[in-house]
């Protein structure tokens, strides 16, 4: 059973209060457009994602550089924006089923997309619902004297996103029942015959305005951990030198089992400690042949690969680079570029100090260097 989530995002984000909208706010380097777009894709049956943007943020959406995604620019309004994305799937092959979700909601688990996924096999629609434990209070105005009556909780409840339905049938609802549209996908079934309604999550709160935003941080922080990595090779001659990835013209080389790179593995063995994944030996023997000679560049993107399956998003790198040469001062820039690169991140969280032990020990006297990082990660699922 395949589907396509629809990410709705494209509002102004009034209430929000900021020049930036709500999908282009960032926790760990991340917006929240990436950080719903990456959760989908760690789930098998979602083969397609449509994003629905505002026009005036199409600048925004190029520099995000999200690959493998539909772009659609959205509607006055969420109807609008939906129907949109709808008209558009309808003309496409292989689509049967659609996930409908609001990019306000970043905070959802996988366990509930999994959910909503195995209960569409016998049902038209599946909503996730949270059931109200306020008191619920109305005024009431009569005779233009306002007062207050409780209503009673046992029938009312909260709906969430992502919703769950069959293309045809939520397409066809847009086109003939739109007028009945309030808030959400769900309001246009006048028939709730096999719609289900699963139990939502109360972590899945959706972003309204900057205390919203600063609950979901806090919540992130929450799940931040981090890892050390320290690393040293031997200088000699007829190695070439790597550092951070890159060829560094020396009449000394590295001494090790790969390219010898003291940078990109201590970078790796921070962002392992950091999630809790072992060690860079555990991970790539220095025993394998296969191994010989590789590029530390070729290793560090497959530990990235295997973090962002597991639900982790680099915060900060810092690295203490110690040598007596060469010098890192013109270096820091283009090494600080590609390792933001090769760890998906941006340039800002990436933090590089070149240090000397003042001619003493083996690195002062030129015969090694060393490199020690610290790096901070937070799980978003």
């Amino acid at each position: 059973m395949s589907f396509c989530l629809i990410i709705l995002a494209a509002g102004v984000s009034n209430r929000f209060g900021s020049n930036i909208g709500k999908p282009y706010q960032k926790i760990a380097g991340k917006s929240l457009i990436e950080i719903n777009v990456n959760k989908a894709r760690k789930i098998r049956q979602i083969k397609k994602i449509v994003l629905v943007y505002n026009k005036k943020d199409s600048k925004r959406i190029r520099l995000l550089n999200i690959k493998n995604v539909k772009l659609i620019i959205g509607g006055k309004n969420r109807q609008q924006s939906t129907f949109n994305a709808l008209k558009y799937l309808s003309g496409q092959k292989g689509v049967a089923k659609v996930l409908i979700h609001d990019v306000a909601r970043p905070n959802f688990s996988s366990k509930l997309l999994s959910s909503l996924i195995k209960n569409m096999r016998f049902a038209r629609a599946v909503v996730p619902q949270i059931k109200i434990q306020d008191a619920v209070k109305q005024i009431i105005d009569s005779s233009k004297e306002e007062y207050i009556v409780s209503k009673k909780r046992d029938n009312l409840f909260l709906t969430q996103t992502p919703q769950a339905f069959n293309l045809k049938e939520i397409y066809q609802l847009h086109k003939t029942n739109f007028n009945k549209y309030k808030d959400d996908d769900i309001s246009l079934y006048m028939d709730l015959n096999k719609v289900k309604f699963i139990e939502g999550e109360k972590r899945n709160f959706k972003i309204t305005d900057k205390s919203d935003f600063e609950n979901l941080k806090n919540f992130y922080k929450s799940k931040q951990s981090v890892g050390i990595g320290f690393d040293v090779h031997r200088l000699v001659p007829k190695r070439k030198l790597f550092l951070g990835g890159l060829k560094v013209q020396s009449k000394l080389g590295t001494l090790g089992h790969s390219d010898g790179d003291p940078v990109l593995h201590s970078v790796t063995d921070a962002i392992l400690g950091a999630c809790k994944m072992g060690d860079i030996g555990q991970m790539f023997s220095d025993k394998s042949k296969k191994l010989k000679n590789i590029r530390s560049t070729i290793l560090l993107q497959e530990v990235i690969k295997k973090i962002k399956s597991k639900g982790f998003l680099i915060n900060n790198i810092d690295i203490n680079i110690i040598t007596q040469t060469p010098k890192i001062k013109n270096l820091k820039k283009k090494m600080i570029n590609n390792i933001a690169k090769l760890c998906e991140i941006s340039n800002n969280q990436i933090n590089i100090k070149g240090k000397t032990t003042e001619k003493l020990g083996v690195v002062g006297k030129e015969k090694a260097i060393a490199c020690e990082v610290i790096c901070s990660v937070v799980k978003y699922d």
